[in-house]
């Protein structure tokens, strides 16, 4: 393979696995329970008292958090430090610059 068409496929690659990455589905929650319509009642009477049994857990769940959520109060903690993040942001970009650098050379250099 030639050298002209490297960054042509290693463009391709990173496009392909991007939309590939689009369209992986999101885990987003939903309470809403549809059934299908040719769904025997024995099968739908099951669904609605588990869908009941799990409100009312629910319900009991968030009157517990609600109680005890009267008595707690958060730390002040402080601003986030982000200093590191930082360092090592320019450190790697310091990194792939030098790469970027060091292929340029050696392809000019003929090796």
């Amino acid at each position: 393979m030639s050298s002209a068409r490297r960054p042509l496929l290693t463009a391709t690659a990173a496009g392909t696995l991007l939309c590939a990455l689009w369209f992986v589905p999101s885990a987003n929650a939903s309470q809403d329970s549809t059934t299908r319509a040719d769904a025997s009642d024995s099968s739908t009477t099951q669904i609605t008292q588990v869908t009941q049994q799990a409100r009312a857990v629910s319900q009991a769940t968030a009157e517990t958090a609600r109680e005890a959520a009267d008595d707690t109060q958060l730390a002040d903690t402080g601003s986030i430090d982000t200093t590191p993040y930082v360092v090592g942001g320019t450190l790697f970009l310091g990194l792939g610059a030098g790469f970027v650098v060091y292929s340029v050379r050696r392809e000019r250099m003929g090796f």
